[in-house]
């Protein structure tokens, strides 16, 4: 099970527990990808997210994406692929994958456009990052097809309709 270190700003205290909500995110990410066998490991795969705002994740955005505008999320893999496959067969111990950051603002105007609580949006995001983390991209076509759908077979783990599905709707 992934270990989730969370570090959310005073803008995302409310009622919601949102430590619940990315922990259960990230780990129905690594369900369905295929280093879902390191949720059986004898280490603990560490995931830190940082819930943050707009002005911290734009600043993120522009000195290492090179794009002065706010985002959603952003991730930041510690592990390439080789390594990830070295853990699948051995390693103990801890082992931190990389960094999410989320930007309150953008994840709240996105899930009042989309008509979705900003629970289920930040949990799509957070698969979403959870899965850049484990190697996972969209930059092309085939890679991108792929990746949305692990995003909506771990949603659909958690109880939450397909994101894409509009989308897909109109294409």
């Amino acid at each position: 099970m992934p270990l989730i270190e969370l570090n959310a700003s005073s803008r995302w205290h409310d009622k919601r527990d949102w430590k619940k909500i990315c922990e259960d995110s990230a780990r129905a990410a690594f369900s369905v990808s295929s280093y879902n066998r390191l949720l059986t490991k004898d280490f603990v795969p560490e995931v830190s997210i940082k819930m943050s705002d707009s002005e911290e994740v734009q600043q993120l955005n522009k000195s290492y994406r090179g794009k002065d505008r706010p985002t959603n999320v952003l991730s930041f893999p510690l592990m390439d692929q080789s390594m990830l496959v070295t853990l699948l067969h051995n390693m103990d111990g801890e082992i931190l994958l990389g960094d999410i950051i989320l930007a309150k603002t953008v994840c709240e105007e996105e899930a009042e456009e989309k008509q979705i609580s900003l629970e289920n949006h930040v949990t799509h995001l957070i698969v979403h990052g959870t899965l850049h983390l484990l190697g996972y991209d969209h930059q092309e076509n085939a890679e991108a097809l792929l990746m949305e759908e692990l995003e909506v077979k771990a949603l659909q783990t958690l109880g939450i309709a397909n994101p894409y599905f509009e989308e897909s709707v109109k294409r």
